[in-house]
């Protein structure tokens, strides 16, 4: 695509350099580079990055400098980062996205920033993402979108963006983000990089998440390497963890075993475009190069999956919306709030009679991906329909039934393992011919994060990935 601009720090001769976050932690150990200098250098990045992008909801320098003068422990002692701005950080407002409301800076750490914190990472602030999370894409009404660092002509993606941004931007090396219906896969792949959504339970939650009839959010991070990701996951297992489920442990390198993998290239009732189908099925012969088994096979999701999902995001919406001055207090004004919220909550008032029914099939899902994954050990698909749209095109200023219909042809696949419950990952494997990143999403059965890393290892060695400061490439 000709004109793209794109906009990154990589070219900065600087402490953090082309580093990811377990290359940092190996420079800070061996004395190459001080916490004082990376933090440094990472404010001066989001410093000459965010202007164009618009990802930082808040900025806390100053407290950055101060944790960098006496660090905590942990292993990512020292390493910069950004939570997202729906989770509680102690001295910062937590404003969802949404003018609705005057957020007041918080007295705690919620339960999300405590875990992730305890890490020894450093934030520098919190980022922006789309109200309450509703949408693919985080275009607010008065600060403008969140905008890809591969093409600040399109979106940055789903509710994580201003995470999903400045990670791929190079501003930091990873950044938290949360996944309700795809926010952390759905901006992985958009601006190219890996996204693991962790299963239901694995890592902490905020206590309006736990108390959802059922728990679609799952918290992770966004990174530019799968050891990232990996070493996150190792690091907040140490800090939390769960005995239901198997632990993830310390996965650095590809799995020996060849794996059974099924394709889908039609997702929660929509299909892929052709040129994100054609990309997916590259990837399954890449596949099979290596020796795994693909065959493609019909996804084990009830047709009517597509509309039960919805009616359970519009419920939620209802539930903002009722419990919004209590919550928030009296600078609630649910006027303010965008048509897209607004539009969820009319649809779950209108089919409030539907709502049981449609939360009674969604827990079955469970059940129907357990049995799946008796045949097969993981699943590939496309992590998003089509192609990166361009800003505006789901302006949530639009009336509602226009962006509903156009979030729900690009957004066709990540929801399953929200209701399931069960881990997927994005990866970045495919470039489009427009030299756009799209992400191939892989996923397997309740408490296998080990398992999706691994493969993932195995192809970034195989098929390292397309970088935003090198020339495009990919399957």
């Amino acid at each position: 695509m000709t004109g793209m601009t794109r906009v990154h720090a990589f070219s900065s001769d600087d402490a953090l350099g082309h580093l990811d976050a377990v290359g940092l932690v190996e420079a800070l150990h061996a004395g190459r580079v001080s916490v004082p200098e990376v933090t440094e250098a990472a404010i001066a990045r989001v410093t000459a990055v965010d202007p164009q992008l618009g990802a930082v909801a808040v900025a806390a320098f100053d407290r950055a400098r101060a944790e960098a003068r006496d660090p905590r422990g942990g292993y990512f002692a020292g390493v910069p980062t950004f939570l997202k701005d729906n989770v509680d950080v102690r001295g910062l407002p937590t404003q969802h996205g949404t003018d609705a409301f005057v957020g007041r800076p918080r007295p705690a750490d919620g339960d999300v920033a405590r875990m992730f914190l305890a890490t020894g990472l450093v934030p520098l602030g919190k980022t922006r993402l789309s109200e309450y999370g509703f949408s693919a894409t985080a275009e607010h009404p008065r600060l403008g979108p969140v905008r890809s660092p591969w093409s600040t002509d399109h979106v940055a993606g789903a509710s994580s963006a201003g995470s999903a941004a400045l990670v791929a931007a190079g501003a930091v090396p990873l950044a938290h983000a949360n996944d309700g219906g795809g926010s952390i896969r759905i901006p992985a792949s958009v601006n190219g990089m890996v996204g693991l959504k962790p299963t239901r339970d694995r890592l902490a939650q905020e206590r309006l998440t736990r108390d959802m009839p059922i728990r679609i959010v799952a918290d992770g991070v966004v990174t530019r390497s799968v050891r990232d990701t990996a070493a996150f996951l190792r690091e907040a297992e140490r800090v939390y963890r769960v005995p239901h489920l198997p632990p993830v442990g310390d996965v650095t390198r590809p799995g020996r075993r060849r794996l059974r993998i099924a394709l889908h290239t039609v997702g929660v009732g929509r299909g892929a475009s052709p040129e994100v189908t054609e990309l997916t099925l590259k990837v399954a012969g890449r596949l099979e190069e290596l020796g795994h088994t693909v065959e493609e096979v019909d996804a084990p999701v009830d047709p009517g999956f597509p509309d039960d999902f919805l009616l359970y995001w519009a419920l939620l919406a209802t539930a903002i919306v009722r419990t919004g001055r209590r919550l928030n207090g009296p600078s609630w004004d649910p006027s303010r709030l965008d048509n897209l919220t607004l539009g969820l909550e009319r649809h779950a008032r209108r089919h409030l009679h539907r709502i049981p029914g449609a939360i009674r099939r969604l827990r079955r899902a469970r059940v129907a991906s357990a049995a799946f994954h008796e045949t097969w050990d993981v699943v590939l698909t496309p992590t998003l329909a089509t192609e990166t749209p361009r800003v505006g095109h789901l302006d949530p200023s639009r009336s509602y039934d226009v962006v509903m219909e156009r979030l729900l042809d690009w957004v066709a696949f990540t929801p399953w393992q929200n209701v399931t419950g069960d881990p997927a990952v994005s990866l970045p494997l495919a470039i489009t011919a427009a030299g756009l990143p799209q992400g191939v999403m892989f996923g397997a059965a309740a408490g296998r994060e080990a398992t999706l890393l691994e493969l993932a290892l195995e192809l970034e060695e195989a098929f390292p990935f397309a970088r935003i400061d090198a020339p495009a490439r990919g399957v």
